[in-house]
Order: C-alpha cells, then sequence, then structure tokens
C-alpha cells in the first residue's frame, strides 16, 4: 500500500460521513410525512397512486396487519417476475429471441430480486431479455428496497411511540419511500453514470470484427437504469455477467467511486433518520460510529492480507482476477463494501483475493447484515444487536433492561433470538448439506478448503441477502437454485417478521422516565459493548466454518500449497 491508497480509503470515509446528515434528515422528513422540496414536483405522483390503489394514508396498521400487507406483497412480486421469465420469448423487447428461462433458475431468480438478494445464477446479457430486466427485476430493485426501508422505518416508530397500538402503513411507507426517495436519486444517479460511459439503449448486441480478424459480440441494453438503483438500494444484480467489473456498467474510476459511495448512503443515512425520529440524535450517531469502526477494522484487515506477500508466487498485491482500471486497492475497497452492505455487486472476482480477505468478505455478511448493511436492513439487523446489548447490560448490574424508557421483557428477547439465530442456522445448515450431497459437490471448480469455501460463501450471500459470488461455483442447478431460494426466503422474512412484532410490542408500552440507574445508549462505553456483542455472537457462531475454508486455504498457502 502507498500513500494514495491511504488516501482513497479516507476520502470514501469523510464522503459517506458528509452524505449520512443530509439524506438522513431528508428521510426523516418524507416519512413522518413533512412537506419537502420535493413535495411540489412529486407530490401529485404519489396522491394519485393513493387514489388508484384505494389507500387511505391516514389509516395506519398494527404490527400483524403490517406484516401481512409486506409479505402479500412480495409474494405476488416472486409470482410476477417467475412468470415473466417464463414467458419472455415471448414478449417485446427481446432483440437477441432469448428462449424462456428454465422454472428453476425462474424461481431462483425470482426470490432472489424480491427479497433484495439479487443473487444470480446465469449471465445477464445471454439470459434476461431487456423486457425482463426492465419490467421484472429493476422494478423488484425499486420494491425489494423500498420494503426493507419501509421495515426499517416502522421499528423506528415502535421505538420512538409511546402506549400506540398502530406502527404505520406499509403501503403508504412503500409509496413515499419509491416516490420521494428511490425515484428521483435514480434518476440523477442514472444521468451521471451515462455521463461516464455506462450503457444506456435498447439496441441489439453488436458483432464487430476483432483486431485479430475473430468476430465478438458487444452486448448493449438500458444499464444504466438499472445500475443506478441496484447500487443506491443495495440490490447489486449485475446487467451483464461481469457485474460492476463490465466497463458497460462501471467504465471510469469516478463511476466505481460513486457506485461504492451510493452503496452506503442510505444504509447509513437511515442511522441518522433514527436519531431524529426517536429524538436521540446523538444516539443515532452511535450506531453510525459502531457500523463505521467495524467497517474500516475489517477492510483495513483485507487489505494487509491483500498486500502482504504470497509466498508461493513470491510477490504481493496480485491483479490476477481484477480489473486494472481500479487496481488492488479499489477492488479490496469494493468487495468490503459491497459485503458490508449486502449488496453483492462485485467489481473484481472474490474467489481471486487472498484467502483471508475472501474470508472477510463472509465475515462481513456473518455478521448478520449490519456494517451499514443493505438499506433498512441493515438498521433493523443493527438493532437487534443493539436490544441484545442492552439486555444483556441489564442482567449484568441486575435490573430490567431499558431501551429508550421502554422495557426490553422476554418476549422481545425470544424474537430477537429467532431473528439472530435464523440466518446463522441456515448458512451452517445449507453448507453441511451442499458438502456432502453429491449434486452440491458436482458444482465445486476448486477442491480441499477452497472448494469448501465456495459453498460456504453461497449459502452465507444467499442467507445474508447479500447476492455476490465467490466465484467457480457452478450455481445454476436444481439443486442449488432451491436450497439457495430457501436460504434467502429464510434470511429476509425470518427476520422481518420478528423485528415488526418487536416493534409493536414496543410501541405498545409506556416510557418510564430515566433514574440514575438508566443504562445510558449514547456513549463510547455503549459502542464497546455493542461491539463487543456483534463479534461475539456473529464472529464466534462462524469461526469453525471459517477455519475450514479460508483459514486453512491460508496457513497452507503459507506452506506453499495452493488450491
Amino acid at each position: 500500500m502507498n500513500g494514495f491508497d491511504v488516501f482513497q480509503l479516507l476520502l470514501f470515509v469523510v464522503a459517506v460521513v458528509a452524505i449520512t446528515p443530509i439524506l438522513g434528515e431528508f428521510m426523516a422528513q418524507v416519512f413522518e410525512g413533512r412537506k419537502t422540496r420535493l413535495h411540489a414536483v412529486l407530490g401529485g405522483l404519489e396522491r394519485v397512486t393513493y387514489r388508484v390503489s384505494g389507500i387511505d394514508p391516514n389509516q395506519e396498521m398494527g404490527w400483524k396487519d403490517y406484516s401481512i400487507a409486506l409479505l402479500v406483497f412480495n409474494a405476488i412480486g416472486i409470482i410476477f417476475v417467475i412468470a415473466v421469465q417464463m414467458i419472455q420469448a415471448s414478449l417485446p423487447l427481446n432483440p437477441g429471441g432469448l428462449p424462456n428461462v428454465s422454472w428453476h433458475s425462474a424461481l431462483n431468480t425470482a426470490v432472489s430480486f424480491v427479497t433484495n438478494t439479487n443473487w444470480q445464477g446465469y449471465s445477464g446479457e445471454v439470459t434476461m431479455s431487456y423486457f425482463t430486466q426492465m419490467v421484472a427485476l429493476t422494478v423488484q430493485n425499486f420494491l425489494s428496497a423500498a420494503t426493507g426501508i419501509a421495515v426499517a422505518v416502522a421499528l423506528m416508530r415502535g421505538l420512538a411511540r409511546r402506549s400506540s397500538g398502530t406502527i404505520g402503513n406499509f403501503w403508504v411507507d412503500l409509496i413515499r419511500c419509491s416516490v420521494y426517495l428511490l425515484l428521483p436519486l435514480s434518476l440523477i444517479f442514472a444521468l451521471i453514470l451515462v455521463s461516464q460511459g455506462v450503457v444506456q439503449t435498447f439496441a441489439p448486441a453488436m458483432s464487430v470484427l476483432t483486431m485479430e480478424g475473430a468476430s465478438q459480440t458487444i452486448p448493449l441494453g438500458p444499464a444504466a437504469s438499472q445500475v443506478a438503483i441496484k447500487m443506491l438500494g443495495t440490490n447489486g444484480g449485475g446487467f451483464f455477467n461481469a457485474n460492476a467489473a463490465h466497463p458497460f456498467e462501471n467504465p471510469t474510476a469516478l463511476s466505481n467511486f460513486l457506485q461504492m459511495v451510493s452503496i452506503f448512503a442510505i444504509g447509513a443515512g437511515l442511522t441518522y433518520t433514527y436519531g431524529t425520529i426517536a429524538r436521540a440524535r446523538k444516539h443515532g450517531w452511535i450506531l453510525f460510529g459502531v457500523m463505521m469502526v467495524l467497517f474500516i477494522t475489517l477492510t483495513s484487515l483485507s487489505l494487509v492480507s491483500e498486500y502482504s506477500s504470497n509466498p508461493i508466487l513470491g510477490m504481493s498485491a496480485l491483479m490476477e482476477g481484477k480489473e486494472t482500471r481500479f487496481g488492488v486497492m479499489n477492488s479490496v475497497l469494493f468487495s468490503s463494501v459491497t459485503t458490508s452492505a449486502s449488496c453483492g455487486a462485485v467489481n473484481a472476482m472474490h474467489s481471486s483475493l487472498s484467502p483471508l480477505s475472501g474470508g472477510i468478505a463472509m465475515l462481513n455478511m456473518m455478521l448478520g447484515e449490519i456494517v451499514i448493511g443493505g438499506v433498512g436492513a441493515g438498521f433493523y439487523g443493527m438493532m437487534l444487536f443493539v436490544l441484545l446489548t442492552v439486555f444483556i447490560s441489564g442482567l449484568m448490574v441486575g435490573r430490567t433492561p431499558e431501551y429508550q424508557g421502554k422495557k426490553v421483557e422476554a418476549r422481545e428477547m425470544m424474537l430477537v433470538i429467532l431473528a439472530v439465530i435464523a440466518p446463522c442456522a441456515t448458512i451452517l445448515l445449507g453448507t453441511a448439506i451442499a458438502a456432502i450431497a453429491p449434486a452440491g459437490l458436482a458444482g465445486l471448480a476448486s477442491k480441499g478448503p477452497h472448494g469448501f469455501s465456495e459453498i460456504l460463501y453461497a449459502f452465507t450471500s444467499a442467507a445474508a441477502n447479500n447476492g455476490s459470488a465467490f466465484a467457480g461455483l457452478s450455481a445454476n442447478t436444481p439443486f442449488y437454485n432451491l436450497m439457495l431460494s430457501v436460504a434467502m426466503i429464510v434470511g429476509r422474512f425470518a427476520i422481518i417478521v420478528p423485528i415488526l412484532a418487536v416493534a409493536g410490542g414496543l410501541a405498545a408500552k409506556k416510557v418510564s422516565p430515566p433514574s440514575s440507574g438508566t443504562f445510558q445508549v449514547d456513549t463510547s462505553i455503549f459502542a464497546a459493548l455493542l461491539i463487543a456483542v456483534i463479534l461475539i455472537v456473529g464472529a464466534l457462531t462462524f469461526l469453525p466454518a471459517l477455519s475450514l475454508g479460508p483459514v486453512i486455504e491460508h496457513l497452507m498457502m503459507i506452506r506453499g500449497q495452493a488450491f
């Protein structure tokens, strides 16, 4: 590493810190129903949507109704996306004449995009028509992101309200998020990406003659509009197979930097939104600080590993699997950003990272989607650990745990534990089954610990709703498509439903006045305890699995053996 590499990391952190209060305050205004400058332009669209849909924006829901509306809406989304893929050959905007998608791939892709995972077992440019990319996949990029943000805002209301039986209206939150936040941001960002060279066209793929005299097909399509929302919404699904490593999705150093910042923007801003809604901005900054400390620490470890000498090749900072446009620093930073934020977009092949760098990418996801995390999901994932920390701290001093003046009791903790354990169990059980099943082993491209890492990474990515791949694993098979679909559903909804139940329970509680025994959650002591709980619960759970993959591979690399 050199001074310029350090400067790039610091510049990225500064950019995220600067945008957090700006975007966070705007989101607070939107979800509290306050007027913004965009209401004069887009307010009519919001009102028309309510009128056409028959929604009463003044009618709120309890947590059960909120959950049912969310689950039904997402189930309809899965059915719709499956249907579009399985009849795409008969639909318009298919200049390449691409055939219908197989049932198991269509199911996996539908579940993937609806759950904000965007795991892709297919090559976009040779599998999905322009119509499918836009009407099915890009639309779900908006809706899945809006769903996650809506859940986060519902939880904020549950924490902030007193003796209330409601936590908002799912349809109103979904519409306001889409109209005032995701649509305008995506439009602006898409235009910026087009200025950098990201393609946005309905023209078919071009056949050209190379300098060697060979024929090459250059894929085209409306990519910029999908790239914008896939980054802002932490979806990550690539229009092209190479994702953000493709020059038509990520052509320049500036586009690369802006895409990384956009991945963190909304997730980071929601911590400030919470501070505003709950009237506890200092606590909101504490949550943001914990996220950034974890991010900077893990990113630094990944960079140190990548820049350390590889004893097999006798050199460091290997460029294999990385883009010359970005170099080692931006490839490793992007890998850390995308796995921390549960985005899944990649500008380098994670399988080509050093064993420990690849392991840290997995650890980012294993921690529970909370190091910034996916939009909305990062916030409510972090709040699981906040409530767990408050509960443990309360027991340590022999008093009933309280958070924001509300007692955290057995019901809340059972729901929190369920939401924490569900994705962990899914990752470990799914990996174990695939590691012994012939259909699971048949997809491996490598043997030994690296092959195990391919399987572990796939189930981690699915259950964490990340979507990035370790590369090498042939996952577009009935076995992996079905197994990973289950992992994605559990990783999404087995967290969302308990979170909404927690929100409903806390909203109904009265607030106790603070006393000398109240545990302060806006101090550095709380931040340190929160980090400790995250590492103990998140990291130690997966230590045996990581030891079988990247840790052993690193030790064997030192001894001169590669896989």
